[in-house]
């Protein structure tokens, strides 16, 4: 026994290392998160899909079917910035864990139009929702989920037409 060599690993200084890179990511995905939600407060699409993954995936609250593919989000996201004026975020925190940063805040808008024969022309919304986004370790949104069912910002456009 005595002429085994027992030797404790070194404490690498890779571990340092390690979480410095993570929360390096972590604020970098925070940026880029920020950079996208800016998009849709200045209703640039270009801007909401900069960073976006072309195999993206959207899906939302899960009431609906997932939006599959930058082209069909394109399109998604289109027919509801294009039917939102004043759109903004307010009280907006961004929290980082790894690849996933959540978005917690306050968003609210007006209608321009009716929706699907729904009186929501010119009547406006305002509601708290978490913004769910897992990005790759390309800085790529992969994923978005939400909290807050678009049920939910209708039905209170809608409910302001019965005052």
């Amino acid at each position: 026994m005595a002429c085994q060599e027992n030797k404790v690993p070194a404490v690498s200084s890779d571990t340092k290392k390690d979480s410095t890179s993570t929360e390096n990511k972590e604020e970098r995905n925070k940026k880029i998160v920020m950079e996208s939600i800016e998009g849709f407060t200045s209703n640039n699409l270009d801007l909401v899909l900069k960073d976006a993954a072309p195999d993206m995936v959207d899906y939302g609250d899960g009431t609906t079917a997932a939006v599959k593919g930058i082209d069909s989000l394109r399109a998604a996201l289109n027919s509801w910035l294009s039917n939102l004026k004043d759109y903004k975020a307010d009280n907006l925190k961004l929290y980082a864990d790894g690849d996933y940063v959540l978005a917690y805040g306050d968003w609210s808008g007006t209608f321009k139009n009716d929706i699907m024969g729904l009186k929501t022309k010119d009547k406006s919304f305002k509601v708290t929702d978490v913004d769910i986004f897992k990005l790759n370790d390309q800085g790529k949104i992969v994923e978005h989920r939400n909290v807050q069912a678009v049920n939910t910002i209708i039905n209170q456009a809608l409910d302001k037409t019965k005052k």
